[in-house]
């Protein structure tokens, strides 16, 4: 498995994590972003999509698929604009934004070793 594979696993792997995690305990994640806790349904559904987001990270970095390796890093550098903007605009805690951050370092974590193997096209 290559570098930028790599990076893309352990991303794979951190979704999946915070997918079981917003799957059997919501409140918990809920409550270490300063968020509100829920009975709803919709966090549980968001976990489940994270989750199935990260199998696809996983199974890309197995498979070695450098095409999707690469698009993630401008989906994922993008996350905090979002992630601040969710902040300032008061839907969420100034937390919140640690989210994007860890997207956007993963992002330039990946950038960083397609670089290095010649394939940040």
């Amino acid at each position: 498995m290559f570098s930028s594979a790599r990076t893309v696993l352990f991303f794979g792997i951190y979704l999946i994590l915070v997918g079981i995690t917003l799957l059997l305990s919501p409140n918990f994640m809920l409550r270490l972003f300063e968020l509100p806790e829920t009975t709803e349904v919709w966090v549980r559904v968001v976990g489940m999509l994270v989750g199935y987001l990260g199998f696809y990270y996983v199974m890309a970095a197995r498979k070695g698929m450098t095409e999707f390796i690469r698009l993630t890093v401008y989906t994922r550098s993008t996350a905090l604009v979002f992630f601040i903007g969710f902040v300032l605009l008061g839907f969420a805690e100034p937390p919140f934004a640690l989210f994007g951050a860890f997207d956007f370092l993963g992002a330039l974590w990946t950038w960083w070793a397609l670089r290095l193997e010649g394939r940040a096209g």
